[in-house]
């Protein structure tokens, strides 16, 4: 990736996520499944994940943005909900802590 700032990352199979220090994230690697064309262009992401085909940001309001691959329903299944504080990715699937305790 081009540039500084690079506060955590996260790969899987042929694609990489960064997560800049100043909440945006920077994709590189692999495409076919849109994992670099699909990147959100937003700011206020604290947290970073990758599936097989597929990524998954936490912003700082407590929800996700995903982007990537839905073959396999990868994003249409990730959690909506506000109230989240961790997430992590299978290969084809999405999981999210909420802040009471419960995953979704």
């Amino acid at each position: 990736p081009t540039g500084a700032g690079l506060v955590a990352i996260a790969c899987r199979s042929c694609h990489s996520v960064g997560l800049r220090s100043d909440g945006t994230v920077v994709t590189w690697g692999g495409n076919r499944r849109g994992q670099r064309d699909d990147a959100p262009a937003c700011t206020g992401f604290v947290a970073i994940a990758c599936g097989w085909g597929h990524s998954v940001g936490l912003r700082d309001d407590g929800t996700v943005v995903t982007w990537g691959a839905d073959d396999d329903w990868q994003r249409r299944d990730a959690p909506t909900s506000a109230g989240l504080v961790a997430i992590a990715c299978g290969s084809f699937h999405s999981v999210a802590l909420r802040n009471d305790g419960t995953v979704v």
